[in-house]
């Protein structure tokens, strides 16, 4: 059997700080410069899922895309989507809210409904502006 990766794009929404009570004001701005804002910035955040199995022999899927979807948007993006990370999510609560937290935060709620869909999660990219963005493949590290 053939081994096939597929990725479902959603996108959400979402404010945040990135602050460290531990610091001062200044170090604050030093390391995470305009950021550290404290009214808040915000990004149009694009998140591609990305699931690998073995295509189904009656389906052809690896797994339905439109369920994916549901996973997606019931673990993830009712839950950011138009919310304060640093004040409005439960799962991120304490988490300084950087991408790279919050990637790994996703991973923790989608890991699991993917696998009882027979897929299992290999990979996500969320994007934070067009210039950056962060993947994380839980501990499966590519390199």
């Amino acid at each position: 059997m053939k081994t096939v990766y597929i990725t479902r794009r959603e996108t959400f929404n979402a404010a945040h700080k990135l602050w460290n009570d531990n610091w001062s004001q200044e170090k604050n701005e030093e390391v995470f410069g305009r950021c550290s804002n404290a009214n808040w910035h915000g990004h149009n955040f694009t998140l591609f899922v990305t699931v690998k199995g073995t295509p189904h022999p009656d389906t052809g899927f690896v797994i339905n895309l439109k369920d994916l979807s549901v996973i997606i948007q019931k673990e993830v993006t009712e839950k950011l989507d138009h919310k304060n990370l640093n004040l409005d999510v439960p799962f991120l609560k304490g988490v300084l809210a950087s991408t790279e937290n919050v990637i790994t935060a996703i991973w923790d709620r989608l890991i699991e409904p993917v696998r009882s869909h027979g897929g299992e999660l290999v990979k996500l990219k969320l994007v934070e502006t067009e210039n950056n963005y962060v993947e994380y493949f839980g501990e499966n590290e590519p390199f």
